[in-house]
């Protein structure tokens, strides 16, 4: 008998609709249930075959209990190791390496430096540093978010340097990214499954999170199609570099080109109060699918983790490999999901949105960061040594 588990947290909808659609389909020896654990023994393995990690982003005692199970066989959705390393400023440099448009951003350093670091930790660090380069590059209006995570935290609109100095005050020791601001007149939300199922979603960022599918394509016609091809062609080309088996990959279009704004949710939301229940059915039912197909490959005390392309080819020394992976072509032509206007979830609090931010705190006059702006002294000489007095004639 093989166990597939569902790793999960808070979430009340998807965990129990993905179990029970594994078991509903009676596949021989193959039964899904919540994962259980009672110890963690270092090479050890679990019971399950097959596991999908929703949650250890957050619990880094579930990270690690993963990466065990996977060394002892489990076939860990998403990888454990990758997801440990990935971050999206990593994303959006591979994203141009395989040819998927992105915001033109750069990297800012902490606002605080990180603990137990001083002045000296930061010698290679210039000051000041090209901040009009930078600034010229990006453009105001421009975001401001985190390099890694997500949840829509700590995510800021920026107007001009001073804005970004005042609000770049607000957050810590977090590493921030000033991303160029997309006009967009389509927005589109894609699950990746598989690597090879895609769902493309009308979706409106802007809108409160339980209307945030309520949406419609504005493009029409052949417009539409070629739009529709070139996103599904793009969600492909991101998860197999990346190596995701569930993902969700953000599109803002302008000008009719489909730029990738958030590839990085390894964890997803799939709630049926927020993506509706058209989408919750595609995403309980192709998700299910996927961990049988899994299960029925895995072979125990193997490596039955999935590798993007990005570390598969480093990994066997090839330099020459095609910067674009190919993909496999779609079926049939993609088509948009409806969109869907979903009751608001009774205990659901709303993301803050992008253009409301908390005041701003009080800087000083000099508007730099402590890390990217302090001057960093000279380290003093050492002292000469005394010469050694000869010693007296007797």
């Amino acid at each position: 008998m093989k166990k597939i588990g569902i790793l999960h947290g808070m979430e009340n909808t998807f965990p129990q609709a993905f179990v029970e659609r594994v078991n509903s389909k009676g596949e021989k020896d193959i039964v899904a249930e919540a994962v259980s654990i009672d110890q963690v023994v270092q090479a050890k393995p679990t019971d399950y075959a097959v596991i999908i990690d929703r949650i250890s982003q957050d619990v880094p005692f579930y990270r690690a209990y993963l990466k065990n199970a996977a060394l002892c066989g489990t076939a860990v959705i998403n990888n454990p190791f990758w997801w440990s390393a990935d971050e999206k400023f990593f994303n959006n440099c591979l994203a141009e390496q395989i040819g998927v448009p992105v915001p033109k951003t750069v990297l800012l350093p902490s606002h605080e430096r990180p603990t137990d670091t001083g002045e000296t930790s930061f010698r290679n660090l210039a000051f000041p540093l090209a901040w009009e380069a930078m600034f010229e590059y990006v453009g105001f209006p421009a975001y401001m978010k985190p390099h890694a995570g997500g949840g829509w935290k700590s995510v800021y609109q920026v107007n001009d340097p001073q804005d970004l100095w005042n609000k770049h005050g607000e957050t810590g020791q977090l590493v921030m990214m000033l991303q160029e601001e997309i006009k967009f007149e389509d927005y589109f939300r894609c699950y990746c499954i598989g690597q090879k199922d895609v769902r493309i979603m009308p979706y409106e960022p802007r809108n409160p999170h339980h209307l945030r599918y309520a949406a419609e394509m504005k493009a029409t016609g052949p417009a539409a199609e070629k739009l529709l091809a070139t996103i599904h062609d793009y969600v492909l080309r991101l998860n197999l570099a990346l190596g995701y088996d569930f993902n969700t990959v953000e599109f803002a279009v302008r000008d009719g080109i489909p730029i990738a704004i958030d590839f990085c949710n390894p964890a997803p939301d799939a709630d049926v109060y927020s993506v509706g229940h058209d989408n919750f059915e595609w995403v309980v039912e192709t998700a299910a699918n996927m961990a049988i197909e899994r299960a029925k490959k895995q072979q125990p005390g193997k490596n039955n983790l999935t590798w993007g392309t990005f570390v598969r080819d480093a990994a066997f020394g090839n330099p020459n490999a095609e910067q674009t992976p190919e993909v496999p072509a779609p079926a049939q032509k993609p088509k948009a999901a409806k969109p869907t206007v979903v009751g608001k979830e009774p205990k659901a609090a709303p993301p803050v949105p992008v253009s409301k931010v908390p005041k701003a705190a009080k800087v000083p006059q000099e508007p730099i960061s402590a890390v990217a702006g302090t001057p960093i002294p000279e380290v003093p000489p050492a002292p000469k040594k005394a010469p050694a007095k000869a010693p007296k004639k007797k």
